[in-house]
């Protein structure tokens, strides 16, 4: 951001009335060193904007996805420089209702409540259905990504969308390459990609952050 140039005011009740004659050679030299100090105020302005522009990059900036904007497109899985690729399922468990059947899980065609893999949505069995507790006799399950296994094709997210949505896509760094130029950035349909500072490197959802914040909250 650059510095706004104030330039000096003339005094007095005519500083607004034009000269009527040539200026004498004290009004000159008042204009040579007037001219000299805008033109100091300037160079200095524009050597600070510079130095700031310049501390500002100085901390390195990674890919990210947004959770908000992903629409689980499906080309995480099939554009990134990696195979298999970079973008892996996260679980938020706060925000996961635990459902007996999880859309995030099953197959809409699935024949049986099972974790046989023709009942899953997943293409490579990277979710893990885990009996946690029983509730008035409803089952609660917990599902866990297994990220070696994740391909982020996000078919998962976008069945959880059908329901609380704990599921999504992010960037995992201790796969990514930080390329120059995101493969999926420029396929990205939502434009759901940008550079976040490493020192933060994850997004969570809107209301995923909601529900931390009320945990503060309440201490």
């Amino acid at each position: 951001m650059s510095c706004p140039m104030h330039l000096p005011e003339s005094h007095g009740p005519d500083r607004n009335r034009l000269p009527s004659g040539p200026p004498d050679s004290l009004d000159r030299r008042r204009f040579l060193v007037e001219g000299m100090r805008v033109a100091g105020v300037v160079l200095l302005g524009g050597a600070a904007a510079g130095l700031a522009a310049h501390s500002g990059h100085n901390e390195l900036l990674v890919w990210q996805l947004d959770p908000d904007l992903c629409t689980a497109c499906g080309r995480c899985a099939t554009e990134c420089v990696l195979d298999p690729s970079a973008v892996k399922a996260v679980q938020f468990y706060p925000l996961c209702a635990m459902c007996d059947v999880c859309t995030g899980y099953f197959d809409p065609n699935h024949q049986e409540r099972t974790t046989a893999a023709e009942n899953q949505i997943c293409p490579t069995g990277a979710i893990r259905r885990v009996l946690v507790a029983e509730q008035a006799g409803v089952p609660r399950f917990e599902y866990h990504i297994d990220e070696p296994l994740c391909i982020g094709c996000g078919k998962c997210v976008a069945g959880c969308a059908m329901m609380n949505g704990s599921l999504y896509l992010q960037v995992r760094h201790d796969r990514c390459c930080n390329c120059n130029q995101c493969t999926i950035a420029l396929a990205c349909p939502a434009q759901a990609f940008r550079r976040v500072p490493a020192s933060r490197p994850y997004l969570l959802k809107r209301k995923a952050q909601a529900i931390l914040d009320a945990k503060e909250q309440k201490g």
